[in-house]
């Protein structure tokens, strides 16, 4: 019998559509099937780059006999994470509910009304690894759930209730006045934890948690404590130098498995190179490493080549796999090496860690961890030819999976991420690259003028959910203050309406993760903690305090308030996980506001603006004036001119302003003097 997935778009789900399972895709029909056959469901969550999801395809899905006691037993539901990431989110917190470790993919069972009582990630044909065979356990839950209902019952109470709990938070908890102390103490633990040898917060598997780099970051830039700009740089020259890093196209993949960050589940995702342009960025503002803004243009640079669709957005991920293999495109054989590097190859293995036996399962990931300072210019150049001789070798390989589908939420934080770089690093070409993403998001995911979550293949599809109206709001923004077009600020000012319409707690505050629309869904998620992408509500103090400044409009402030204070009472037992609702509560409390007056195009406003962007100023709202354009009233700069009809820029902390500016470097000057920061290095 043919499966439901092959009508549609998702590359993880289309993945499936020849699978002997009869897999559908999650909606109210499958759910109305289930109800009526009165057989559980098997949901099986999982994205077309994650490597234990192919081997369980390939080890279960595949499998007739397997096949066979799924259909029998189970309505089989198949999910794309990415493209549903609000019923994953759900059930993978259930799964936390029961005790077990998350993890893709997801393997959850379902009463037929979809409320979870058991579940687990990746399951084997047969027993090993420690693991239960998945035959054996479909039996098992087929028997548990026909004859003891009562069990069952309780269970799916158990864990609706808890989940109710997990987005009420504790009501006994006491509201926290959150300031700048509690941010210093938070970063403070933060850099405490991090690897003082490798870099990176805890031990292996290490994640990038570029947010939580942030904090620390940023606790620098108040507090001038040189173990915390060590701990960052230790953790970005760890992954700039890794093997998390593909030193032959740039990127990054999502996370080491090791603690040295050599061993990579070798998946690129989209989210994880946003976020790392972004504190790569902000890092090497802040001491003008050159690894770090080589890694950020090697970074653009593949997102620019590998990751764009027809249009202009930028498409998910990149497999882990190829041929089958995890990791097979990326890894080398030293006789490899040899062959194309000929005379050149001894400098490039002593500096690769290329080796005849291999640093990784016989294999060589190429990285630099053991020598990660940069050479002399003449080395580094040697070392570019032998990449570039490399990479076009690797291009004859059979090349990894592209899931193409355009995703608001992930978009938003490539806009925002390449948005800024081109201001920091003066690069034209990267803005236009996310004007055209933006203009693309706007257009394709809006078909009806309102957001939705994904596209692919002419199909703009789901309901958007906080994280896409979020970052989408943040990345308009970030153009406005760039570009300065009025477009920008309404269309954020639009989409944050609707956030207040449909996914604002009128009862405790903050914003749920999915619409009051949403009717698939058995529970209403809510938290302020980041995953692997950044909190949407944390996101949103940041987006609904820039729309405060920028407007005038104090609405924007007082909500910013109202969700920094809703989410306050889990910092005594979240902190640590809630740093971009930390981060952002700090530019609430602690905004540089930048008004230059002049046009954009004038010399000495685009100097000026260099002189803003050469700074590590994360807190900034910047605004460029055209002569005759006012500021909104409240504005501390409210009433303020140009100084003899030249271009001039006022910078105000609070309600205080600084003297009119009119040189680039005497604005410079002001801004290191108001935010105390230390001049960048050499």
């Amino acid at each position: 019998m043919a499966n439901e997935l092959g009508a549609e778009t998702s590359p993880y789900l289309l993945q499936h559509k020849d699978n002997p399972v009869h897999w559908r895709p999650w909606g109210d029909r499958a759910l109305a099937e289930a109800r009526a056959s009165g057989k559980p469901i098997l949901l099986s969550v999982g994205y077309a780059a994650c490597h234990w999801c192919h081997v369980m395809a390939h080890e279960c899905f595949e499998n007739p006999a397997i096949a066979t006691l799924m259909n029998e037993l189970f309505i089989n539901i198949k999910v794309d994470r990415e493209e549903r990431p609000d019923i994953d989110a759900v059930y993978m917190a259930a799964l936390g509910l029961m005790g077990q470790h998350g993890g893709w993919p997801l393997t959850m069972f379902l009463t037929p009304a979809g409320e979870p009582f058991w579940g687990g990630t990746y399951f084997p044909p047969e027993a090993r690894y420690g693991r239960p065979g998945f035959p054996d356990i479909m039996r098992r839950i087929t028997e548990v759930y026909h004859t003891d209902p009562e069990s069952v019952r309780k269970n799916t109470e158990a864990v609706l209730q808890s989940l109710n709990q997990l987005a009420a938070g504790d009501p006994d908890a006491p509201t926290i006045q959150i300031g700048i102390e509690i941010i210093d103490r938070v970063a403070q633990t933060l850099c405490e934890q991090v690897d003082s040898v490798h870099g990176g917060i805890g031990q292996a598997p290490k994640f990038p948690q570029t947010y939580a780099i942030e904090m620390i970051l940023r606790g620098w830039l108040r507090q001038h404590d040189d173990a915390m700009l060590q701990a960052v740089d230790t953790t970005l020259t760890g992954m700039c130098q890794g093997g998390i890093y593909d030193h032959l196209a740039g990127g990054f993949a999502r996370y080491s498995t090791d603690e040295r960050w050599l061993a990579p589940h070798f998946e690129k995702m989209l989210y994880d190179n946003a976020q790392l342009i972004d504190i790569l960025t902000l890092a090497w503002q802040a001491d003008r490493n050159p690894l770090y803004s080589q890694r950020v243009k090697e970074t653009v640079a593949w997102v620019l080549d590998e990751m764009v669709v027809e249009g202009g957005g930028f498409g998910a991920t990149l497999d882990a796999d190829s041929e089958g293999e995890e990791g097979r495109f990326y890894v080398w054989q030293e006789a490899e090496v040899d062959a194309v590097l000929a005379d050149a190859a001894s400098v490039f293995k002593a500096a690769y860690d290329v080796s005849p036996h291999g640093n990784w399962e016989g294999k060589v990931i190429l990285n630099r961890s053991a020598r990660p300072d940069l050479g002399s210019d003449e080395e580094e150049a040697l070392l570019r030819h032998c990449r570039e001789k490399l990479l076009l070798q690797r291009g004859n390989r059979i090349r990894p999976g592209w899931d193409d589908k355009v995703l608001a939420d992930w978009n938003g934080l490539m806009i925002t991420a390449l948005a800024n770089a081109a201001a920091v690093f003066e690069q034209p070409t990267w803005a236009a690259a996310a004007v055209t993403a933006f203009d693309f998001i706007a257009d394709k995911l809006c078909p009806n003028g309102t957001l939705l979550h994904g596209y692919r293949q002419g199909q703009a599809k789901h309901r958007a959910l906080l994280d896409d109206y979020a970052n989408m709001a943040r990345a308009a923004i970030q153009l406005y203050e760039i570009h300065g077009e009025d477009r920008y600020l309404q269309q954020a000012q639009n989409w944050v309406a609707t956030i207040e319409t449909e996914f604002a707690d009128t009862e405790r505050g903050g914003y749920y993760f999915s619409s009051d629309q949403a009717t698939d869904v058995i529970a209403r998620m809510r938290h302020g903690n980041d995953n692997a992408v950044p909190s949407g509500n944390g996101l949103m103090v940041g987006v609904l305090t820039r729309l405060w400044l920028l407007t005038g409009d104090a609405i924007y402030g007082q909500r910013a308030d109202a969700v920094a204070r809703s989410f306050s009472p889990q910092l005594s037992n979240y902190a640590l996980a809630m740093t971009t609702l930390l981060n952002n509560i700090e530019l609430m409390l602690q905004p540089l506001q930048i008004v230059i007056m002049g046009e954009r195009n004038d010399e000495t406003v685009k100097n000026m603006l260099s002189a803003v962007h050469s700074l590590a100023l994360p807190n900034k709202v910047l605004q460029v004036l055209s002569p005759g354009q006012t500021l909104p009233t409240g504005h501390p700069a409210t009433g303020m001119q140009q100084q003899d009809g030249r271009p001039t820029a006022y910078v105000c902390i609070g309600q205080t302003c600084s003297l009119p500016q009119t040189r680039p470097a005497d604005l410079h000057n002001a801004l290191a003097m108001a935010t105390t920061i230390p001049e960048p290095g050499p």
